[in-house]
């Protein structure tokens, strides 16, 4: 079963879109691990490092608004997916990313701004940590000494598909 959460990886800004979430280049690998190396590798944030440690080492995104832009190519979860991050949250996400995540059987958050700033706040922790509980609609962020725990909404078919381990798990648990 897929772990949901790890150590958090923030990136603060809106409208990132899949190229730089995979860069168009990429897209003729064979392998969905063919395409681990480059995760991240055209995103420009100041202080941001896709060849870093915390990049490669993230279980979790925390973002802004309308993650995952752009065009509608699966590659995009999947880089995500093989680099060990089965969560993303953000304040929303372009319909096909985030059904995409779904179908892929990871967990696409959408939260309420404020939600974000405040998971935003542990964005200096260099311990920060967030635990998705799908089941339960819950997650936890540590970090600097500090917790905080809310609650998030997802439909209960996309429930179903994260639950499963994505779309074609389960397709063959209901057909």
């Amino acid at each position: 079963m897929k772990k949901f959460g790890g150590p958090a990886l923030f990136l603060d800004r809106s409208d990132i879109n899949t190229d730089e979430i995979i860069p168009a280049k990429y897209l003729t690998e064979i392998t969905k691990e063919d395409l681990k190396p480059y995760l991240l590798e055209d995103l420009k944030l100041p202080g941001f490092d896709p060849k870093s440690d915390k990049t490669f080492g993230a279980g979790a995104v925390v973002t802004r608004a309308n993650f995952g832009c752009g065009s509608s190519r699966e590659h995009a979860p999947w880089v995500f997916e093989v680099n060990g991050i089965h969560v993303v949250i953000a304040e929303s996400f372009a319909r096909i990313f985030r059904q995409n995540m779904f179908n892929c059987g990871m967990a696409a958050i959408e939260l309420a701004p404020g939600q974000i700033d405040r998971l935003f706040t542990f964005a200096d922790a260099a311990d920060a940590t967030i635990e998705v509980d799908v089941a339960n609609t819950s997650l936890t962020i540590k970090g600097g000494g500090r917790e905080e725990s809310m609650q998030f909404e997802i439909s209960p078919f996309d429930k179903a598909l994260v639950l499963a381990g994505g779309w074609v798990d389960y397709a063959d648990s209901k057909y």
